[in-house]
């Protein structure tokens, strides 16, 4: 093809994340007689989420069938809205988030350390981060989840985003069986910080293909710090926070590196175009984080199953790690045990003592349930 030769520019553009910031490299200036190449290169492929808008219906509908199978009216002296019938919600001193009882949680495989190490129910770890104690702790996660993963999944396909859930979800789940041990957990809320720390490394090893980086990390940085302050409040697992965190964020270093924009250049610039140097396709320290991530992360959660099935108690190692998940002032307590009592049936009438605190009721109750005993239980010891 005669001419004069055609100088070409290659424009590279990247979508981030946070916002619509565009980064443009260095172009690639080149002199070809052959035919024009194109000029704007589609540097990363848009998928469309799905999976992540999946795992939130599955959360909503397994929180439905969680209702159905806790039965308020049927096993409860008294029940939240009570024209919802058998999904009604329990009583706000039993459950002050509207949802099931604890009761109907570890039946529906709710985290349960004793049972875990004990009755060989390893599946807890998995089965608790698809369970939700009330309606707000629901909305919270599912909300949380929907902004975070969608965008993930767009920018690094379901199955990357996917794994990154699960075992972000599995390491917030190990650590808190490590460090809470007398309560039962679910949620969905270490998936959740998975997420966030899946974001912050993964801004980290891209480092070099943003603009605005400073600013974006500073501000990701905030919303994590803020996230995990409230997880010292009490009723709240922070330790499942933590876990998920930094599964999550080593996680980010294996599954979401990017190419350098040198390497993109080199792959997409003409047939003739020949470079004086061949950009290898990561940065050094991007393998360097790709490796070391990848050891700490198979140890951590090795170490950590292992510790788990063998009944430790890692509160024995660290006096001062309960902190993490909540800090007592004269406004809470962080004294959180099962309420146990014993009880009398008489006819009718039904004797309860509480074991901590020595009250004692007697209620007028023809054959209750183990149900109805456990709130009652629970409302004498609050």
């Amino acid at each position: 093809m005669s001419g004069e030769p055609r100088q070409l520019e290659i424009h590279l553009r990247l979508n981030s994340k946070r916002g619509s910031t565009m980064v443009h490299p260095v172009s690639v200036d080149t002199t070809v007689s052959a035919p024009p190449f194109r000029e704007e290169v589609k540097l990363y492929r848009k998928w469309f989420p799905w999976l992540v808008p999946l795992f939130v219906v599955a959360n909503v509908l397994l929180f439905v069938i969680t209702m159905y199978v806790n039965n308020c009216p049927h096993n409860s002296v008294s029940c939240i809205a009570s024209f919802l019938g058998r999904f009604s919600f329990q009583p706000f001193k039993e459950n002050p988030l509207l949802g099931p009882s604890s009761l109907t949680l570890q039946k529906m495989g709710a985290l349960d350390v004793s049972r875990v190490v004990h009755r060989h129910q390893g599946w807890r770890l998995i089965t608790c981060m698809w369970l939700h104690a009330g309606v707000f702790h629901l909305l919270s996660n599912m909300l949380g989840i929907l902004v975070i993963g969608i965008r993930l999944e767009q920018e690094f396909g379901f199955v990357l985003i996917g794994l990154l859930f699960v075992i972000s979800g599995f390491g917030g789940s190990l650590l808190s069986a490590l460090f809470i041990q007398s309560n039962i957990s679910v949620g969905a809320s270490g998936a959740l910080f998975g997420l966030l720390g899946g974001m912050l490394s993964e801004l980290i090893t891209n480092w070099s293909i943003y603009d605005n980086k400073l600013a974006a990390f500073l501000t990701l940085v905030i919303i994590i710090v803020v996230n995990l302050a409230v997880g010292i409040l009490p009723h709240v697992d922070n330790f499942a926070h933590i876990g998920g965190f930094l599964t999550g964020f080593l996680l980010g270093f294996v599954f979401l590196i990017r190419p350098q924009f040198g390497w993109v250049n080199q792959r997409y610039a003409p047939l003739n175009y020949s470079p004086g140097r061949a950009k290898p396709k990561f940065k050094k320290y991007q393998c360097i984080l790709w490796v070391l991530s990848l050891i700490v992360l198979v140890v951590g959660l090795s170490v950590g199953l292992v510790a788990l099935l063998r009944g430790v108690d890692a509160n024995d190692h660290c006096s001062w790690c309960h902190y993490l998940s909540c800090v007592p002032t004269s406004k809470w307590s962080c004294h959180t045990e099962a309420a146990y009592c014993e009880s009398n049936q008489l006819g009718n009438q039904l004797n309860i003592t509480c074991s901590s605190n020595g009250k004692s009721s007697t209620y007028y109750m023809q054959d209750p349930t183990s149900s109805q005993i456990q709130q009652l239980c629970t409302q004498l010891c609050s």
